[in-house]
């Protein structure tokens, strides 16, 4: 015959939450497997919060979910009851007035599904099934900074140019050298278009 233990400490409690979960209309159930070191057998603990009715409901619940711990625990299976086990039970607003025969079935549902081993995962392997960056292998954005420096540096001018003389004519600008005409005495002006691209100046 198994036997099931009580569990009392609150870091019980706490890390048990951490483990595999099963729901029902009547109750949420919470389980981990404890350190291989630890001693054998299942310990289950209650969680009864004030949402789920006043003091005499809650009581009842707890009642309720203790005769229906005991008649269960009997028919489990020896490697299941051998198992170095936690489960909390989380009893909700339903199990005051379910069939008892509903909160039994739930817990014979409910131990093997909460005790079961977790499923090794490959290696590499993400959580979520996500792989890539954090941001869900989105390409990260590039600010202005580094597109400017991403950029080739500038070309630095060709030596023809750099070696210029600044007082030569040939520095100047064609359209202002046309516009001037030669600088040599008693050379015809060259004429110009006005800028409204009429008759020359002149004629």
């Amino acid at each position: 015959m198994a036997t099931i233990e009580r569990l009392k400490k609150r870091p019980d409690f706490l890390a048990t939450a951490e483990g595999r979960r099963f729901h029902t209309e009547r109750m949420t159930a919470q389980g981990r497997l404890r350190d291989p070191q630890a001693a054998d057998g299942l310990r289950l603990g209650f969680t009864i919060t004030k949402r789920v009715g006043h003091a005499v409901e809650r009581n009842r619940i707890r009642r309720r979910l203790r005769a229906a711990v005991s008649l269960v625990a009997p028919d489990l299976p020896g490697e299941l009851a051998g198992l170095p086990a936690d489960i909390v039970l989380i009893a909700r607003r339903p199990a005051l007035t379910a069939p008892f025969e509903a909160l039994a079935e739930d817990l014979r549902r409910a131990i093997p599904t909460v005790t079961r081993p977790a499923t090794p995962r490959p290696p590499g392997a993400r959580s979520g099934g996500k792989s890539g960056s954090k941001s869900g292998g989105r390409p990260s954005k590039t600010t202005p900074l580094q597109r400017d420096a991403g950029r080739a540096p500038a070309q630095p001018a060709s030596s023809g140019a750099s070696g210029r003389d600044p007082s030569s004519g040939d520095a100047r600008d064609s359209r202002i050298t046309d516009a001037r005409g030669p600088d040599r005495a008693g050379a015809a002006p060259v004429a110009t278009p006005n800028a409204c691209g009429g008759v020359p100046d002149g004629q």
